[in-house]
């Protein structure tokens, strides 16, 4: 048994020491090593170890107010840790600044909740903004880039629309879309369905599998979608008082022994899959 649930071999990610961080850097986007933050005088992150496997979709849950969304933006090294170690690769970033550290983020994209779309430019121009802003691209090259991404989010044709034309599910495609103009190695998705009924949902759940499968971006997501995230998910970690309780396959998370867990994710019930989607 392994944190809680019963598992046929090593199904979670090793965590290896910190000196050795050549080797797992091949199979390994991000990793947590003793990650603490307080917010606010109170402890949010309270010794977070985790590892994020290369090109696959991670999905974080646990309860609201847990610190999920403060993980995020650790990783992305929107807030640095009051203790432990950020890897990205091969570099740890807890400790970066300026340059050194824009250059680990422009190896990530995110969807915000709200697809974060600038509402006085044109569904074009949200999605060519980085582009231009941090390559300094211009000319064809932006159109074509561009109008490639809106396609393939299911929005050909719909770059003339400004945001307040769209519907919720058309901002998260288009979200989606300037998330993936930078064509990232890793792309955070901070609960990309809120706000959606059930149909949209999973349209956007379905959009995000179908591009990171196309892709081969590296995926961590935030979500409440239980249980329709053990559906699209690789790989599920739990978030509970500050630590990670359990990181296993899609699959075996559903198998957990662990009561607290367990009364968690058999709310929204389970889904039965024919094995684990780990590869």
């Amino acid at each position: 048994m392994v944190n809680g649930f019963e598992s046929d071999g090593d199904l979670v990610p090793s965590l290896p020491s910190p000196i050795y961080h050549k080797p797992w850097a091949l199979s390994q986007m991000i990793r947590l090593v003793g990650v603490e933050k307080k917010l606010g005088g109170q402890p949010v992150l309270q010794g977070v170890d985790l590892s994020i496997p290369v090109g696959k979709l991670t999905t974080i849950i646990g309860r609201s107010g847990e610190g999920k969304s403060v993980l995020l933006k650790r990783m992305i090294g929107l807030l640095q840790p009051d203790r432990g170690e950020v890897w990205v690769g091969d570099v740890e970033i807890s400790r970066l600044s300026g340059t050194r550290l824009n250059d680990v983020r422009k190896r990530f994209a995110m969807l915000f909740q709200g697809a974060a779309l600038f509402d006085s430019l044109s569904v074009f121009e949200n999605v060519a903004f980085p582009l231009r802003e941090k390559l300094r691209m211009k000319g064809p090259g932006v159109t074509k880039r561009v109008e490639e991404k809106l396609a393939e989010v299911g929005l050909a044709g719909m770059g003339h629309k400004f945001p307040a034309e769209l519907s919720g599910g058309m901002r998260k495609r288009a979200g989606l879309a300037r998330a993936l103009v930078m064509e990232p190695e890793i792309i955070l998705f901070d609960e990309p369905t809120t706000g959606l009924d059930p149909l949209m949902a999973k349209s956007i759940h379905d959009l995000i599998v179908t591009m990171q499968q196309r892709f081969g971006f590296t995926a961590i997501m935030v979500s409440h979608e239980i249980p329709e995230i053990f559906g699209i998910s690789d790989w599920v970690a739990m978030l509970r008082k500050g630590k990670i309780a359990l990181m296993a396959t899609a699959t075996e998370f559903q198998r957990t022994t662990d009561p607290e867990i367990r009364e968690f994710i058999s709310v929204g019930g389970t889904v039965a899959l024919p094995g684990s989607l780990a590869g």
